[in-house]
């Protein structure tokens, strides 16, 4: 019987290897609706083809195989620690599952089992679950992450759902192609600096599908969709339909003086998974 670390370096390369299947689902849709022989459509079919060869041959979607975020449940933190969760990283990295990964900032040098203090990233979550979920974002996604203070005059932005459309529009024109469009957003209205980055990742969680039980934020989610879409920034930023694979946003309490949109960036390889316990 595998041990808990094996088991976890196990998700850890499914989570490198193997797209989930909703937005594989929405690659193809979308790869579909773009006109023949167009760079749009080719480029689907390039990433559509490759993830079908990555989940044959086990190996990672992308060579930037990025930051790994864990999501923990509460009630799993004596069993699934920080130091169980890094052998396990350690693990895949010598296996190959994941890319050498981490630099030290100052020195420049590679963390060669992408293990030290702050890597992985690891949150505990409050929740009525037994489960690990984990995000790996690259860094080409994450240079495409931004925030917004509100008011913003610059963008005609002020302290309302539309003043976030307004945000969030602009953080998804300054993109572009950048990033490895097409992208996938999660979004944090309101928090502080800090807390909303991490709220805004983990919208990411949610599958493409899900409907926001936050009714204003729903409509707003289809809005920026097909707005977004409609700007031809299209696949690799070469043209086309397919800007977006989705957007999903959460909220959080905020102080008066404050006003935050933090729009969270994740490339078309939005690699996340579960485990369950």
């Amino acid at each position: 019987m595998a041990s808990l670390t094996e088991k976890l370096a196990r998700f850890i390369q499914e989570t490198s290897s193997s797209i989930p299947e909703d937005v594989e689902k929405t690659l193809v849709k979308a790869m579909r609706k773009e006109e023949k022989n167009s760079s749009a459509r080719m480029v689907l079919e390039t990433i559509i083809s490759n993830i079908r060869l990555a989940r044959e041959k086990g190996t990672p979607l992308c060579q930037d195989t990025g930051t790994l975020t864990f999501f923990v449940s509460e009630s799993l933190r004596k069993k699934v620690t920080v130091e169980k969760l890094g052998e396990a990283v350690a693990i895949a990295t010598k296996n190959g599952w994941l890319r050498r990964n981490t630099i030290e900032t100052l020195s420049g040098k590679s963390i060669d089992t992408n293990v030290c203090a702050g890597a992985p990233v690891v949150h505990y979550v409050d929740e009525p679950f037994k489960r690990v979920r984990l995000i790996m974002k690259g860094g080409g996604s994450e240079n495409m992450s931004m925030q917004f203070s509100l008011p913003d005059v610059s963008i005609n932005a002020g302290r309302d759902l539309d003043g976030v459309y307004r945000a969030v529009m602009t953080a998804i024109e300054r993109a572009q192609g950048f990033g490895c469009a097409p992208g996938y957003l999660g979004v944090a209205v309101g928090g502080d600096r800090a807390c909303a980055f991490e709220k805004a990742k983990e919208q990411l969680l949610r599958p493409i599908d899900d409907t926001n039980p936050e009714k204003d934020l729903e409509k707003l989610e289809k809005k920026i969709l097909k707005d977004a879409n409609a700007l031809g920034i299209g696949p690799m930023g070469l043209g086309g339909k397919t800007t977006l694979l989705g957007v999903k946003l959460g909220v959080l309490p905020r102080l008066p003086a404050s006003y935050f949109v933090t729009v969270a960036y994740m490339c078309w390889a939005a690699r996340r998974r579960e485990l369950k316990f």
